[in-house]
């Protein structure tokens, strides 16, 4: 079971994932939407860079012998890289320890934290927290660069109302999300479109509203992003609450 709650640090959700009891198949695959996590399972600390395709997550055994729940913060779209100190793009499609990125002590000195909490996410808060206290708030342009694509605006057109050229741009959001600008704008418009997939409006009507050209736009961007049909998509989002990005329970 997934349950999420907004935390006190700007761009950033709190949340856990419930493992079950025995392994009943392949798990809700962790579909691309330009978020970062920083992940505590199985008695390690990780860091999930933003997806340009589906991931599979796997079950991870517990010290006691079942399944590991999954404890995460998640940062939206272009707010990860100033707290962990590495450019987004570097973590494209990866699942890396947090020791790799920070020096071994400050890691290893958090995961001890995390292992003996009698809540997990409140420690995982408390980085991100501490960490935005001492690089800032979000910078408000990468905001209004997310906004902009999210609302279906043209890349040139976001451009232009954030006061860079298409190069800037395109430098600025490698950096911050990951990937250029046309793609973090797929990426929104899918989630968009599945959005309204799991809320049952029909295929046509989703794919509009989104800002696809049509059901045949829309199928094939599930296919190209989340390796799923559109049907096929719909009956596992009927079956499991959808999870955030990179919410692997390996990493």
């Amino acid at each position: 079971m997934y349950s999420e709650r907004a935390s006190h640090a700007e761009g950033v959700v709190v949340w856990t994932r419930t493992a079950p009891e025995r392994d009943d198949g392949p798990l809700y695959p962790v579909l691309p939407d330009g978020c970062m996590d920083l992940l505590w399972t199985g008695g390690r600390l990780s860091v999930a860079g933003p997806d340009t395709h589906a991931f599979a997550p796997k079950l991870t055994k517990s010290g006691g012998g079942g399944f590991a729940d999954v404890v995460g913060v998640r940062f939206a779209p272009g707010v990860a890289p100033a707290l962990l100190g590495v450019p987004a793009h570097e973590l494209r499609d990866q699942r890396v320890e947090l020791a790799d990125l920070w020096p071994g002590p400050e890691a290893r000195e958090i995961a001890e934290r995390v292992a003996t909490a009698t809540d997990p996410a409140a420690v995982l808060e408390t980085v991100a927290l501490r960490r935005v206290a001492v690089t800032g708030p979000p910078d408000p342009l990468l905001r209004a660069v997310v906004d902009g694509l999210d609302a279906g605006h043209s890349v040139a057109s976001v451009a232009d109302s954030v006061g860079l050229g298409p190069r800037g741009l395109h430098r600025r959001s490698l950096d911050a999300f990951g990937y250029g600008p046309k793609t973090l704008a797929r990426v929104l418009r899918l989630q968009r479109a599945l959005a309204l997939v799991r809320a049952s409006v029909p295929y046509a009507e989703a794919a509009v509203a989104a800002g696809c050209a049509d059901q045949a736009h829309l199928a094939r961007e599930t296919r190209d992003l989340t390796g799923l049909t559109l049907g096929a998509y719909e009956a596992l989002a009927k079956k499991e609450t959808p999870q955030p990005s990179g919410s692997s329970t390996t990493a």
